[in-house]
């Protein structure tokens, strides 16, 4: 059998390495981003996001994470207070794995508002929602019905954000839990955006804005549960794992853009 050279070894112990999460170099000092995060507890079902609300121990004298995320959501008169009232949150510990808060990209005041899942390594580096390959394949999606994150005009503009503000670790699903203290913040991001038309992408972002998951039989109902016409759609990142379900995307397209061009 051949033996590696040096460079071989290296380049497969660090493919190994990224196989494990390993994706993001910290420095030159270990850093345990895991000794201080409680890890996520399963929950039986859906329906646990709403009874998740008491999770923290409310009613035994303990903080409860969503009351008070409401209380701070409904206190933030204006984005620029959103965003400083979510990075003061301090129940959430996605936050203590993940490099910054991703808030938002795009035009605020546009016709088009987007809510994704959670972020992941691309948009933790660069503090932006969408910005990975998942988020190209979403602006040519955009740009084919006339629509740009990047446009001036709110007609044509789109305001993109994303239900979990921190990239959970190696990218897993939020928990409901998790996903129970975050919405609170993220509907009232929605009303202070106060798009006409919303877009939930993927199934963290509609398991918390309508309670419900199963994103293959949601997708392309519209819904009016956040406050406004809203329509479930596939994630750009399930597009480019699943290929043939870019027709079906199509269709939803192109009923957002029925549904913008008639109103």
């Amino acid at each position: 059998m051949q033996e590696l050279t040096d460079a071989q070894a290296l380049k497969a112990l660090i493919d190994w390495q990224a196989e494990l999460g390993a994706d993001l170099p910290l420095g030159d000092v270990p850093v345990d981003r895991y000794a201080a995060v409680v890890p996520a507890r399963a929950m039986p079902s859906p329906s646990a996001v709403s009874a998740a609300a008491g999770f923290a121990g409310a009613g035994q004298g303990e903080p409860d994470p969503v009351a008070e995320a409401r209380a701070m959501a409904a206190a933030a008169a204006d984005l620029a207070a959103l965003r400083a009232a979510m990075e003061a949150f301090s129940h959430c510990d996605l936050k203590l794995g993940a490099s910054q808060l991703v808030f938002a990209d795009g035009r605020p005041g546009a016709r088009v508002m987007i809510l994704g899942e959670a972020p992941g390594r691309d948009e933790d580096l660069q503090g932006k929602p969408f910005v990975g390959r998942a988020g190209q394949l979403l602006d040519r999606m955009l740009a084919a019905i006339g629509l740009d994150r990047r446009a001036d005009d709110p007609g044509r503009g789109v305001y993109i954000s994303n239900l979990v503000p921190w990239r959970p670790p190696q990218n897993r699903t939020p928990a409901p839990e998790e996903i129970a203290m975050l919405v609170p913040f993220a509907r009232r991001h929605v009303e202070l955006a106060a798009p006409e038309v919303l877009v939930l992408m993927g199934n963290v972002a509609c398991q918390g804005m309508l309670g419900q998951k199963g994103i293959t039989r949601l997708r392309g109902v519209w819904d009016d549960r956040p406050g406004r016409p809203c329509l479930p759609m596939f994630h750009p990142a399930y597009l480019l794992r699943n290929p043939g379900a870019k027709r079906e995307a199509w269709a939803d397209l192109l009923a957002l853009k029925a549904r913008l061009d008639a109103r």
